[in-house]
């Protein structure tokens, strides 16, 4: 007999993370990091530029729906070697939720695929199933 609900995640004691800005998820190979009119107003606002004069700088549209632009080989466009993530504050909801995806936690093995690549995975702050579950829901809208 199992002693745990069968409702229950796998991570139901919760996983543990702290962001070093090491750009683990923000470099490599190409791919999208969705951002909704709030997001884009917000980043503008942190650069001190409109949202039009940011979107035309940064941001492409990918079918209906917007993507920030990357550099050449796929790194974040606001990412820095030196500096890390210049819009930190003001990151997406998809940056905020790393690493907390429904592809990342989705089984242990998922989880444990992240923390080979993820120097901060694993370690730091626990975070609860109900948090981990609301990140989950956040990625999906």
């Amino acid at each position: 007999m199992s002693g745990g609900r069968a409702d229950e995640p796998w991570y139901k004691d919760g996983l543990s993370f702290t962001c070093t800005r090491c750009g683990a998820c923000c470099t490599g190979a190409p791919g999208y990091v969705w951002v909704t009119a709030d997001e884009v107003a917000d980043l503008a606002r942190l650069r001190g530029e409109t949202p039009d004069e940011f979107s035309l700088r940064f941001v492409r549209k990918v079918g209906r729906r917007y993507s920030l632009i990357e550099r050449p080989g796929g790194d974040c466009i606001f990412w820095d070697r030196e500096a890390g993530c210049t819009v930190y504050e003001a990151r997406p909801v998809q940056c905020r939720t790393w690493p907390f995806w429904p592809e990342n936690v989705e089984t242990p093995e998922d989880w444990e695929a992240v923390t080979e690549i993820c120097p901060g995975s694993g370690k730091g702050r626990r975070y609860s199933a109900d948090e981990i579950i609301t990140s989950i829901g956040m990625v999906r809208e």
